[in-house]
């Protein structure tokens, strides 16, 4: 379980990298996030963000904790369309279902650190 808390900690820390915007508006769409994982689930939080207007955070989300998901070691799921995968292969199999939500839940409280551990950039740069 040690490795796959790495993995989530390098994938919190790939995605946080790839995001390009305020601080702010990070921390406030993981926490959501989260909280939407947490009480209703990977199909709901995965719907949530793809509802999202903050698409430009969101996307780079959904990228990140579907090849956490795919990764050849985790193998959790296959498909490419993430809403499919977790209908699929996911929602059939409790143990892939519940280990796949710990390791987002994990993956989402990492990126919320790393956000709160970025300094604010001033305007324009």
């Amino acid at each position: 379980m040690q490795q796959l808390d790495l993995r989530c900690a390098e994938k919190a820390s790939e995605i946080i990298n790839t995001v390009q915007t305020d601080k702010n508006k990070i921390e406030n769409l993981i926490t959501k996030s989260l909280g939407v994982l947490q009480e209703d689930g990977i199909y709901a939080f995965f719907l949530y963000l793809e509802a999202s207007k903050e698409k430009d955070i969101t996307q780079k989300v959904i990228q990140g904790c579907k090849e956490l998901l795919k990764e050849d070691k985790i193998k959790l799921i296959t498909k490419d369309d993430i809403l499919e995968a977790v209908r699929e292969e996911l929602a059939s199999d409790i143990d892939k279902l519940l280990l796949a939500k710990q390791l987002l839940e994990r993956t989402l409280v990492y990126v919320r650190y790393h956000t709160k551990a970025l300094v604010d950039k001033p305007q324009g740069e």
